[in-house]
C-alpha cells in the first residue's frame, strides 16, 4: 500500500516506522530540511505517563487569572478579535469540571503509558543514546499549588500509578542538587517509572532506521491541498524546488501539527486545534553537583527542567493569542526564573539558546487519532505538550488501523468521533 506521511516531527517519523513495519511503501513530506525542526525540536524531553495532564483541569480557570498579570507567569494571553481563539477557549472552559477532567486524564494515560510500551519495545530492538534519563519529580512551591493537584494525584491513586508523595528533605535526596536552591519545595510528587530523553535527537535516530528500511523523506517540500476524487482521498498537491506536483497514494496520515486544520478545513473535516506557543531554553551544564540528574516539574509555573547529557532543557510557558514563532521576553524571564530558583550554580544563563514552538492544543487534552470520515484519509494529530510521551503509541495505532488490524489498546474517546458534528 502506498502511503503518505504528512509532517516530519517525532508524530509523523513514528508513523512513518510503523506503516513499514506493516509492509507499506511510505513517503514522509516535511516543509523544513530535515526532521523534528519545529515542536519536536525544543520540548521538555518527558516520557511520563503518570504525570500527562490535561490542560484542562478544575482551578485552572482561576490560577490563570491568578497569574496573568504577574511577571513570572505559566500563562501569557493575547486577546484578539479571532472566533477561533474564542471558541476553543469555550471548549476548553467546560473541560475544566471534575468529572470531565477524569475521563480525559485517564484517556491522556491509556495512550501514554501504551505509547511508552512501544517505546521500550523499540528500543530493545535498536538502542540508541538520545539523553535517556529515569524519575520525574514534581516540586510544589505552595499549599495552593498542593490542593490544585488532588485530582490529578486521585487519579493516580485510583489507576496504582508508582508514585510516592514526598517532603522537601526528601525532594533533595532524589535531586541533591537542590540543596543550592533559592528556596526549599513545599513538597514534591516522585514518579519513579517516567522519564525523559532528546526528542529531536530520538526523531533524526528513527529517521535513519526508516530509511535502511526503504522509507522515503522529501524534505523542504510544501503541502498545498489533498487531492481528492469521488469523496476519497487520493493523493496530496506539494510545491517544492521541482515545482507543483501530484503525489497518488492509496492512504495519507496527517500529522501536521497545528497546520492540520486548514489542510482539513476544504473536505470539511473540522478538528478543535489552537496553537499554544511553548518556549525552551538550553544550557550546556556548567557544574554536575549543582545540576539535577533527571526530569523536575515546577508545579506553580508549569515549567520543567530536564537533564540531557551534559546539557539542561528547561521548557514551559504557554501562550495564547499570537501564532507567529517568535520569542517573548517574559516568557524567556519565567524560564530562566525557574532555573535560578532550583539549580542557580548549574549553568551559566548568558549560554541559554532559547526556543519557541506551536503546540497543537485540543480543548480537552487528549490526541486526535484514526479515520478522519474522509475514505483513505488519517489523522494523527492534537497531542499538544505531550507529542513525544504519546508518539510511539500513536504511530503504531494510526498503523494498525490503515493495515486493518485491530489496536491494541481501546481507542475510546481518542478520535475525532468525540466531537461527533
Amino acid at each position: 500500500m502506498k502511503t503518505i506521511v504528512l509532517g516530519g516531527g517525532v508524530i509523523g517519523v513514528a508513523s512513518a516506522f510503523y506503516l513499514c513495519q506493516q509492509g507499506c511503501e511510505v513517503t514522509v513530506i516535511e516543509r523544513e530540511p530535515d526532521v523534528a525542526l519545529s515542536t519536536s525540536f525544543g520540548n521538555a524531553g518527558v516520557i511520563a505517563p503518570g504525570y500527562v495532564t490535561p490542560w484542562a483541569a478544575p482551578g485552572m480557570p482561576a490560577k490563570i487569572l491568578k497569574y496573568l498579570f504577574k511577571p513570572a507567569s505559566p500563562l501569557i494571553f493575547r486577546p484578539t478579535f479571532n472566533p477561533a481563539q474564542w471558541r476553543w477557549i469555550a471548549r476548553w472552559l467546560r473541560e475544566c469540571d471534575l468529572e470531565r477532567f477524569r475521563v480525559n486524564k485517564q484517556r491522556m494515560q491509556r495512550i501514554a503509558y501504551y505509547s511508552r510500551d512501544c517505546l521500550h519495545e523499540f528500543r530493545g530492538r535498536h538502542p540508541f543514546d538520545y539523553g535517556r534519563s529515569q524519575g520525574y519529580l514534581q516540586l510544589f512551591r505552595s499549599e495552593y499549588d498542593l490542593e490544585l493537584a488532588q485530582p490529578a494525584l486521585a487519579v493516580l491513586r485510583d489507576a496504582g500509578i508508582a508514585h510516592r508523595e514526598i517532603n522537601a528533605a526528601q525532594c533533595v535526596e532524589i535531586e541533591p542538587g537542590l540543596r543550592w536552591a533559592r528556596q526549599m519545595p513545599l513538597a514534591g510528587l516522585y514518579l519513579p517509572d517516567d522519564e525523559a530523553g532528546d526528542c529531536a535527537r530520538f526523531t533524526r535516530e528513527l529517521r535513519a532506521i526508516c530509511e535502511r528500511n526503504g522509507v522515503r523523506f522529501r524534505f523542504d517540500t510544501r503541502v498545498t491541498s489533498l487531492d481528492v476524487q469521488g469523496a476519497a482521498v487520493r493523493g496530496v498537491r506539494v510545491d517544492s524546488e521541482r515545482g507543483s506536483e501530484t503525489w497518488q497514494a492509496d492512504a495519507v496520515v496527517v500529522a501536521l501539527g497545528v497546520d492540520s486544520a486548514a489542510l482539513l478545513a476544504p473536505l470539511g473535516v473540522k478538528v478543535p486545534l489552537y496553537p499554544v506557543k511553548g518556549y525552551s531554553a538550553t544550557l550546556p551544564i556548567t557544574d554536575e553537583e549543582k545540576a539535577p540528574r533527571a526530569a523536575l516539574m515546577d508545579e506553580s509555573l508549569k515549567t520543567a527542567i530536564t537533564r540531557f547529557g551534559n546539557n539542561l532543557r528547561v521548557a514551559g510557558t504557554a501562550e495564547l493569542g499570537n501564532g507567529q514563532s517568535t520569542l517573548r521576553e517574559q516568557a524567556l524571564q519565567t524560564l530562566m526564573k525557574v532555573l535560578a530558583d532550583w539549580f542557580p550554580h548549574a549553568a551559566n544563563p548568558t549560554s541559554a539558546h532559547f526556543w519557541v514552538g506551536r503546540r497543537p492544543m485540543t480543548p480537552d487534552g487528549a490526541p486526535l487519532l484514526g479515520p478522519s470520515g474522509v475514505d483513505n484519509l488519517w489523522l494523527n494529530l492534537g497531542h499538544g505538550s505531550t507529542g513525544w510521551a504519546m508518539s510511539m503509541g500513536s504511530g503504531r495505532v494510526v498503523a494498525d488501523l490503515i493495515a486493518q488490524r485491530k489496536p491494541e489498546i481501546d481507542l475510546e474517546g481518542l478520535t475525532l468521533a468525540r466531537y461527533g458534528k
